[in-house]
């Protein structure tokens, strides 16, 4: 991972150590201001970087971090992390999940096995590929009553996003759940196919004032999205 992929978040002081991913063998942890991470060398980087989106995404959550007090929290590409576990400081609980597990799993024995965590949820890592059927019901399974709130930084697959975010919204027990899509554009085509995939599904989609942003000279926004009530779990 090159040094401009090393992102400066909004964290708290603590440290805490994750791993970081290279390109075939598991590298040595990786300490962040506030957070420590862990990465594997694989040729297939997309759950094993920390995304634009994310740096985005952690800084929203990290000024807003009363709406996470007490709830139960899904991450849909959660990559090596960082945003599942700023998350447990605040929530009950949080489900981070990914195509590409591994990584996941050694964050969360590493987070798990720190002295000094600070973390108010226990962290959960769960396999889970976008409109995966199967692997979605299995972790609703584990969890009957849904959840509170859920999160992703978009990186593709955008129709298949879409499908595990409606399952997801359709499966909660909670009136007011959310999604939270943390948006960076790439290109128009894009920035219209979120817009129209959500709409789709009966998603009610809000624009977040103020989170409009420029991530590595990309521009990001922040989007909240929840079920309209015709259409309502």
């Amino acid at each position: 991972m090159s040094q401009e992929d090393t992102p400066l978040l909004p964290l708290p002081t603590d440290e805490v150590y994750i791993w970081v991913a290279n390109s075939g063998t598991l590298l040595p942890p990786v300490c962040f201001k506030g957070l420590t991470i862990h990465a594997a060398a694989d040729f297939d980087l997309t759950g094993q970087m920390v995304w634009p989106g994310a740096e985005l995404l952690n800084g929203y959550l990290s000024k807003n971090s009363d709406m996470l007090r007490g709830c139960s929290v899904i991450e849909l590409g959660s990559g090596v992390g960082i945003t599942g576990i700023l998350c447990s400081r605040f929530c009950s609980e949080v489900v981070m999940t990914d195509h590409n597990d591994e990584i996941l799993t050694r964050n969360v024995e590493l987070h798990d096995s720190s002295k000094d965590s600070i973390s108010c949820a226990e962290l959960k890592s769960e396999k889970l590929e976008w409109g995966n059927s199967e692997q979605l019901n299995y972790i609703l399974g584990r969890h009957s009553e849904g959840f509170d709130l859920f999160s992703s930084f978009q990186q593709s697959n955008i129709p298949l996003l879409f499908d595990t975010v409606k399952k997801l919204l359709d499966a909660s027990h909670t009136k007011n759940c959310r999604f939270i899509l943390a948006y960076v554009s790439r290109s128009k085509v894009m920035d219209d196919m979120v817009i129209r995939e959500a709409s789709r599904r009966g998603l009610r989609v809000t624009e977040v004032a103020g989170t409009r942003a420029t991530i590595r000279n990309l521009g990001g926004v922040i989007y909240e999205m929840t079920v309209h009530e015709s259409d309502g779990a």
